[in-house]
Parts: structure tokens; sequence; C-alpha cells
């Protein structure tokens, strides 16, 4: 199984990089972690939001695999906990299929990416910064795997 990760958003800081590859290098075979990076479009005089997020929309809809789970994160979307999000995991893994969590760029997401999600996830109400949602994500996903392989890591 893979999980990927399909961003929207260029070159990070190093610290963003440093924090992802921590957490995809500790990942099991069975649950590799992936990040792909959605070539934002670029802003110019005239263009609107929209426009903007309808370029966008076609390039995630390019990368996404597939037949995988879609999983997009958005601020109105379920929360959830840890201990959730394992069992969600589980359930994934499972299935056998790949997943993919879809983050959006500086103006969001377009509509039609929400309503084709199989599932709208919140990390939090508060608006992140896009390079903190990676690490953020990333992390919790790995803590997702040790709490079903029952290791030390999460302690609750």
């Amino acid at each position: 199984m893979k999980l990927l990760i399909l961003a929207v958003g260029g070159k990070m800081p190093a610290w963003v990089s440093a924090g992802f590859e921590e957490y995809r290098r500790r990942m099991p075979r069975e649950a590799r972690l992936e990040l792909v990076e959605i070539k934002p479009e670029k802003r110019a005089p005239g263009k609107t939001a929209r426009q903007i997020m309808e370029a966008e929309r076609d390039r995630i809809s390019a990368a996404l695999p597939r037949n995988c789970l879609k999983v997009v994160l958005d601020e109105r979307g379920t929360g959830s906990t840890t201990e959730q999000l394992a069992q969600a995991l589980g359930g994934w893994m499972s299935g056998g299929g790949d997943v993919a969590f879809v983050i959006g760029g500086a103006d969001g997401l377009h509509e039609e990416v929400r309503r084709g999600a199989d599932r709208l996830l919140s990390l939090s109400r508060m608006t992140l910064p896009h390079g903190l949602v990676r690490v953020l994500l990333a992390e919790q996903l790995y803590r997702a795997l040790t709490i079903i392989q029952h290791h030390p890591y999460h302690r609750a």
C-alpha cells in the first residue's frame, strides 16, 4: 500500500523537507509514504482565484492514481483523533489499495476536488501553513501506524 500526499506547492523551507523525510523514512514497507508536489498555478493580473483553483484541480486530477481512496484535507472536513485515524488506516490497509491525501494551494481547493473525495479530513479548524500540514500529516500517519502495530511511540 502507498500513502501519497499530493500537495499543491513548490519548494518548501528546509525544516519542512527534513520533517517530512524523518517520518517518511520511518514508515514500514507495507505503508510507504510518498510526496507528490503539484505545481501551483502562477498568479497574474486579472487571474481570479477560481481560475487558479481550476488549473490546480486539473493538475491534482492528473496526479491522482486510478482507484485510490481520496482523502481531501479541508478545515471544514471531519475532525479525527489519532486513534480514529489509526482505525481508518487499518481498514484502508486491509482493503489493499493506495490512499491519496490532497492538500490544496494558497487559494484552497476547487469544489470538484472536495466533491470527489471519499473523505474530507480536518487536521484543525485553524488555518495552517501548507508546509506544516505536510509534516503534521506525515507524523500522524506514522503515529497511527504505530498504534496499529502496538509500537510504544504513541502513549495515550
